[in-house]
């Protein structure tokens, strides 16, 4: 039984196919279905349903694959120890970001830590909550950055700021001259909301929750971004609720509708969040000292009260 063996496994484990699980590893498709045999037959079981399409783990070979990653992320944590004690930092890095944070977060951070860390490999996905915890335990990322807490075990996180909640209130909505809002104000009916699957919309939810809800609906309007959500706003069809770096970047004329809460500000708590195995801590290390002191001089609120995704 070898390393290579076992990262063999894993890749047909998560493609469910030996010819792209060949691909991905860069062998041939004849070179890795022979090591996957090799090893099937040393251990005399059957890893894989090749009958079945996509293949399919047998259920010894599901327990397989388990034990299959913790051997490779040991492994791999090898490699850490030596990177670490050279002080080395570099290699590929792939790190996750849900979609509400990547579009203004990303640009802060991204073209310093590039010239810092020159040797590090971002890989950069855009991915939901949800995608991300999988992909992080299944070791298909290596961090993320998302809106925490996540109350999972094997998920460990390094809170990096705390970004609050900000009214979107055009001139003709109830509450235009009102020059603060509290979440007493808000109705949910009224709000225009994001897609079902963004923890913003969870946040959001939830805040409206200790407000008084209205119980009439007329109509629902959702949508898969804070762009869309402020020109439906701006026709009248209600207000939203925005974080607070994306409203830096809107015009002179749309910040005129912006409407900050009073204290405590709602907010939520943006995290780097990784797997308890802590493989690639000096990188991880790295980056959210970047990110932390980039939003550091853009986030200057103290008193909020934080709002949980999934509260």
């Amino acid at each position: 039984m070898t390393i290579t063996q076992l990262k063999y496994v894993l890749a047909v484990a998560e493609y469910q196919n030996f010819t792209r699980a060949a691909e991905k590893t860069f062998v041939t498709q004849p070179t890795l279905s022979m090591q996957i045999q090799k090893l099937e037959d040393e251990l005399d079981i059957q890893i894989f349903d090749r009958s079945k399409k996509p293949i399919e783990l047998t259920s010894i070979g599901a327990k397989i694959v388990s034990q299959a990653r913790n051997i490779v992320n040991e492994a791999e944590r090898m490699q850490d120890v030596v990177d670490q004690e050279k002080g080395f930092i570099g290699g590929e890095f792939k790190l996750g970001i849900i979609p509400t944070i990547m579009p203004t977060l990303l640009p802060m951070f991204l073209k310093n830590f590039a010239n810092k860390y020159s040797k590090v490999q971002l890989k950069i996905e855009e991915l939901t909550t949800d995608e991300i915890i999988a992909k992080l335990l299944e070791g298909h990322l290596d961090a993320a950055i998302a809106a925490t807490p996540l109350y999972q075990e094997k998920v460990k996180k390094r809170v990096l700021y705390y970004e609050p909640f900000v009214g979107y209130i055009p001139s003709s909505h109830r509450l235009a001259k009102k020059s603060q809002i509290t979440s007493d104000d808000l109705e949910i009916d009224d709000i225009l909301l994001l897609e079902d699957g963004h923890c913003f919309r969870d946040g959001v939810v939830n805040l409206c929750k200790s407000s008084q809800l209205s119980s009439s609906e007329t109509f629902q309007l959702e949508s898969g971004s804070f762009e869309t959500l402020i020109k439906l706003s701006n026709e009248g069809l209600g207000m939203t609720l925005l974080p607070y770096l994306h409203t830096l970047d809107l015009s002179e004329a749309l910040q005129k509708n912006l409407r900050h809460f009073s204290d405590p500000k709602p907010a939520r708590e943006v995290s780097v969040i990784y797997s308890s195995s802590e493989l690639k801590m000096q990188i991880i290390n790295a980056l959210y000292d970047v990110i932390a002191g980039v939003v550091r001089g853009a986030i200057a609120f103290q008193d909020v009260e934080i709002i949980s995704p999934t509260k």
